[in-house]
């Protein structure tokens, strides 16, 4: 379980379940307080990563069952609020206590995370920020945008991607909801060859910066 941590937030990734997803714990390092993002399969990993923290939120940053599959027992088996971008919100077992609206900023310790509404993967997908960390769920992966289902949802996650997580500074760490982290500066570098080069107008599905 990859540890990073810079002195300023600790944050413990955990890979889970058959799809290459990642389970995160952030944490508060002055105060030992933390908030769980996605709950995949496998969540008996993310539960005993957990140790002494003191976990405030369960926060979902979509819709989609792979990042739900472990949310039953997640959740029984800490007392934390759940939040969920209010469009995602039925899909989840329980009424959520928290609806994650844009701008909004879910607090742990002295820490907060900053809420980004991002809809294109789901019409609810939500990516949190703290300074140079980005927890990007499916919107934004190394290499392309989240899966869409329509060449609207696609031009919506561009939107997305451009308006919202682009703009942020170079250095700042993205960590998706599968697979391997990248960099905000390499995504927009990536993304600039893909704008430069035409594209059918019913493009969608698995797109790739660089071979779409």
């Amino acid at each position: 379980m990859p540890l990073h941590y810079d002195g300023d937030l600790r944050i413990t990734k955990i890979n889970m379940g058959p799809l290459d997803n990642n389970g995160y714990i952030v944490v508060c390092p002055e105060t030992n307080e933390g908030i769980i993002i996605d709950t995949p399969a496998e969540p008996e990993k993310l539960l005993n990563a957990i140790g002494d923290v003191k976990i405030k939120s369960i926060l979902i940053t979509h819709r989609h069952q792979d990042h739900l599959a472990g949310f039953g027992q997640i959740t029984d088996s800490v007392d934390a609020t759940v939040g969920i971008g209010a469009e995602d919100m039925s899909a989840l077992p329980r009424p959520p206590e928290l609806e994650l609206n844009d701008g909004d900023v879910v607090t742990f310790g002295n820490r907060g995370l900053q809420v980004l509404a991002t809809p294109g993967h789901t019409d609810g997908a939500r990516c949190f920020l703290y300074g140079h960390h980005l927890f990007s769920g499916d919107t934004l992966f190394p290499g392309g945008p989240g899966r869409t289902g329509s060449a609207e949802a696609l031009r919506q996650i561009i939107d997305s991607i451009t308006r919202k997580l682009l703009v942020l500074p170079d250095e700042t760490a993205v960590y998706p909801g599968h697979g391997d982290d990248t960099t905000i500066a390499e995504a927009r570098r990536e993304y600039q060859v893909f704008a430069s080069q035409p594209h059918p107008a019913d493009l969608q599905g698995d797109v790739t910066w660089l071979g779409s």
